[in-house]
């Protein structure tokens, strides 16, 4: 395995390549000096199509982490769905959609080998998962608990139902029940794992380590003017907006339209979704990128990294539509093995159908 031949100090700069921010990363370097397979947790609600900050960027950050010496288990939160009312609070529907996103990352180059899918409709009849909640529970009011329903795609101003109360209480309980040494969620999940490290030692557990990764911006505009968790929930792709993200099995010319119509305002680099897909997908899985243009718009460029790439659309010298037509090129090919895997493969292709079949609810 690849982290037996890496030293601690180049572990650390594995997971901090996952991290957009690492509580701490002391923490996370005690932990790998003394636990020669720590467990790391990853939380998905099955509620529609993936999308490939789900697909693709969820496989590269995983394998860095397994690449630093982590096991992963992946919590196939089904009843967090159905807590959330997804995909109309239809739990049968929500599990369909969970084994459709185990599918897609089989295509993903995803390490599975060293990721355990473990199903929270399995933990349900367990008392000792609930005596986890409830202990977390009764050890918080009820404005701390309503202060993580960011986590849920939700903010302070919604009116929640009552089951998504109990939804952070379930979710602070998945870490220690998976005996999860950190968590690898991304930053909108910040709030409630920031609450497991409050709680965890006083109800007798132990402090995980948070790595929380950047989250890569929907293809739409989004109100610069909005802040903290109503901020992280206006970014984030959307299922219920099919053209605010490329989803991993979209055509060809799907993603050559929602590419083309997307927010990539010249000369800008901050809220940018088409930098940022380079930066965080495309460049992780290219070793260069050309970009092909006639001779009298500059010619033909390649660039081997992206800060080359974003020196150049800084400077002016990298057209926005010139970008647009290599990162839909690009993500293009990254899709492929999924989108043929679906055509061909009779399992997936039922699986698909009755997901896109399923309507989408917030």
């Amino acid at each position: 395995m690849i982290f037996m031949s890496l030293s601690i100090k180049e572990r650390i700069a594995l997971v901090k390549q996952v991290g957009e921010e690492i509580l701490t990363e002391q923490e996370l370097q005690t932990l790998l000096e003394t636990k020669k397979h720590p467990v790391a947790y990853d939380g998905f609600e099955p509620s529609g199509q993936m999308h490939i900050a789900q697909g693709i960027l969820r496989a590269i950050n995983i394998n860095k982490m397994i690449d630093s010496g982590f096991k992963f288990k992946m919590w196939v939160a089904d009843w967090f769905a159905w807590a959330n009312n997804k995909l109309g609070g239809d739990l049968e529907n929500i599990q369909t959609a969970g084994k459709y996103l185990i599918e897609v990352w089989k295509t993903t180059g995803m390490d599975l080998d060293n990721v355990e899918f473990v199903w929270a409709n399995e933990a349900m009849g367990d008392v000792n998962y609930w005596k986890i909640v409830m202990n977390v529970a009764t050890n918080n009011s009820l404005a701390r608990i309503t202060r993580c329903s960011q986590i849920m795609g939700r903010s302070q101003a919604d009116s929640l139902k009552a089951s998504q109360i109990f939804y952070p209480c379930m979710q602070c309980a998945d870490i220690f029940y998976l005996g999860a040494d950190a968590t690898q969620l991304g930053m909108d999940q910040r709030k409630v794992n920031v609450l497991a490290r409050e709680v965890g030692e006083k109800l007798g557990y132990y402090k995980p380590v948070v790595v929380s990764n950047h989250m890569i911006a929907g293809l739409k505009e989004v109100d610069t003017n909005v802040t903290g968790a109503e901020a992280a929930i206006a970014k984030k792709m959307s299922k219920s907006n099919p053209d605010s993200a490329i989803f991993m099995t979209d055509t060809t010319d799907d993603i050559k339209r929602k590419i083309s119509k997307a927010f990539c305002p010249e000369k800008i680099v901050e809220g940018n979704p088409i930098l940022e897909y380079n930066k965080y997908i495309v460049f992780e899985k290219f070793d260069k990128v050309k970009i092909e243009r006639p001779a009298k718009f500059g010619g033909d460029v390649e660039y081997k990294n992206y800060n080359e790439m974003e020196n150049d659309f800084v400077n002016g010298k990298l057209h926005p539509m010139d970008l647009k037509n290599t990162t839909a090129k690009c993500i293009d090919e990254l899709v492929a093995p999924t989108r043929k895997h679906f055509e061909k493969n009779t399992k997936a292709k039922n699986l698909l159908e009755q997901v896109q079949s399923f309507k989408i609810t917030r």
